[in-house]
């Protein structure tokens, strides 16, 4: 599945729509009202805790919003697996890919006159430039193009950069170097719409976060949100991220995971439109009302209500729009949502049902299981009264826990594959040993241990260092875990020792076309 497959590369996707889209198609209920909603919330104090223990998730929080007022908000478990701070209403969770709709809230309430989603992108950002084959490509490519995820940037483009250490500076210029899908075809890209977000940002004078904080945060009273890092890790009140210790493939979703705190901590300030936002339940809360208001807070008019209605809604032939997912909930009910993830600690998820004034956010601080989007769904089909009084309810958490599974699996073809028994010989260590080149990701070392055994791959800004283990002649193998890989992955690289001779990187077991670095002779 697309969705699934998106999870598995950078775990900040929209496995939610997949589901709405999968499961979309019931004829649905009467609107909700104040006893449905009031009973639905009331339900979230018992199932909560109990898909918390099905899944072993440390700590979740939960808003409700209903015809303009906050009706539940409430924390469970803990902050840390490891202490014994409780989780409240005002605890800040990494919000992940929901970081995309608060963007497109923000550029709804920022364009200045003159400049909306069609705008093209090099009219407020001159340097940015794709490898188009036509140049006029580059001429149209617009602010929506790049929030909709149809620039023709392929699936992550950047995400592995920002993994060797590359600021976002760094990596929205390396982007020219990407190889491209057809301009407007859909793929997810969190660098492509961080590029729009910082186009907007410095024709406003200024950086992200802080255009961030001015144009939402602090209107709206969110006292502890915020789109820098800093900022989240100094807060006293913070969820940390969690990884599920010894997690395998095959033992996922088995039982409930024992969780460990993340060290060091997600950080992702270089993607921070698409992924770095924070914010607490409550903070969520008056965002939730803000939009189902069509832009409006406390009698103001805060956000174009034409650029944010324009943002919910679904680009011709697809399910998303700008920083949106678009389309009917499981029950046929119309809806815009979006979930967030990631791998090194968080999960979460929001579901806005516009016309009926009703929206559920969810965070959570651990690698995803399925909790949060299974929560949201099980509130709206008992606020929409579409499970019957005294009946179960549909088991949300163990369809997105079966739905969940496969992007635990280890990448790269030679995962789970130990070295032939009777591998040919590779060429003496000291021959592979050199600088490479790479348009895309920069200068790689390869680097032979003091003790003349071993090599190193050392890559990026980070000097991220990879122990190279030989697997069959000229191929060799490192693992790679982090925040684009789950445990168990591996990746191969292909050494071409000629004049001046080539390396083949397999990045995540799916970036080949990237992958390719020219050696650079002695001397150079």
């Amino acid at each position: 599945m697309r969705t699934l497959h998106l999870l598995r590369s950078s775990l900040a996707a929209a496995l939610l729509a997949a589901v709405l889209s999968a499961c979309g198609g019931g004829n649905g209920a009467d609107a909700p009202n104040a006893t449905t909603v009031r009973q639905a919330a009331a339900r979230l104090d018992t199932l909560v805790p109990q898909w918390m223990a099905r899944t072993g998730v440390p700590g979740v929080a939960v808003a409700v919003v209903h015809g303009g007022r906050t009706v539940y908000a409430q924390g469970f478990g803990l902050r840390r697996a490891d202490g014994s701070e409780a989780v409240d209403a005002d605890t800040v969770f990494q919000l992940a890919s929901v970081s995309k709709s608060l963007a497109a809230t923000v550029m709804a309430a920022q364009m200045p006159p003159g400049v909306d989603w069609d705008i093209p992108i090099q009219r407020l950002l001159p340097g940015f430039a794709l490898a188009y084959p036509e140049a006029q490509d580059n001429a149209r490519l617009s602010l929506g193009d790049l929030f909709a995820h149809r620039s023709g940037l392929p699936d992550h483009a950047g995400d592995h950069l920002e993994d060797l250490g590359y600021t976002r500076g760094d990596i929205l210029q390396r982007l020219r170097h990407a190889a491209l899908n057809p301009y407007g075809s859909y793929a997810y890209t969190n660098f492509g719409l961080t590029a729009a977000a910082e186009a907007l940002a410095q024709a406003r004078g200024t950086d992200w976060a802080t255009l961030s904080a001015q144009a939402l945060y602090q209107p709206l009273g969110m006292a502890h949100a915020s789109s820098r890092y800093a900022d989240f890790a100094a807060r006293p009140n913070r969820a940390w991220g969690h990884v599920q210790a010894g997690l395998g493939y095959d033992s996922y979703g088995a039982q409930p995971a024992r969780y460990t705190v993340q060290q060091p901590p997600r950080q992702p300030d270089a993607q921070s439109p698409a992924g770095g936002a924070s914010a607490s339940a409550a903070d969520m809360a008056r965002w939730m009302a803000l939009v189902l208001e069509q832009g409006r807070w406390q009698g103001q008019q805060l956000v174009d209500p034409a650029a944010l209605q324009a943002a919910m809604t679904a680009r011709p032939g697809g399910a998303y729009g700008y920083g949106f997912n678009v389309g009917p909930d499981p029950h046929g009910h119309a809806s815009v949502s979006h979930s967030g993830a990631f791998l090194l600690g968080a999960h979460t998820a929001f579901i806005l049902w516009p016309q009926a004034g009703l929206g559920i956010t969810v965070l959570t601080n651990a690698q995803p299981r399925g909790l949060a989007e299974a929560i949201a769904l099980a509130f709206g089909e008992r606020a929409w009264g579409d499970v019957a009084e005294g009946a179960p309810g549909t088991d949300w958490l163990a369809t997105m826990q079966a739905r969940m599974h496969e992007m635990y699996r280890p990448l790269g073809r030679l995962a789970g594959q130990p070295a032939p028994a009777a591998p040919a010989p590779a060429q003496p260590l000291a021959r592979y040993a050199g600088r490479y080149a790479n348009a895309y990701y920069g200068d790689a070392q390869v680097v032979l241990g003091a003790d003349g055994t071993a090599l190193d791959l050392v890559l990026g800004p980070a000097q991220a260092r990879y122990r190279l283990r030989h697997h069959d002649g000229d191929l060799f193998a490192f693992d790679l875990e982090g925040e684009n890989a789950p445990p168990g992955s591996v990746s191969a690289v292909q050494f071409s020792l000629g004049d001046p001779g080539r390396m083949q990187v397999e990045f995540y077991a799916e970036d080949l076309t990237h992958g390719l670095f020219e050696r650079v002779p002695d001397g150079q």
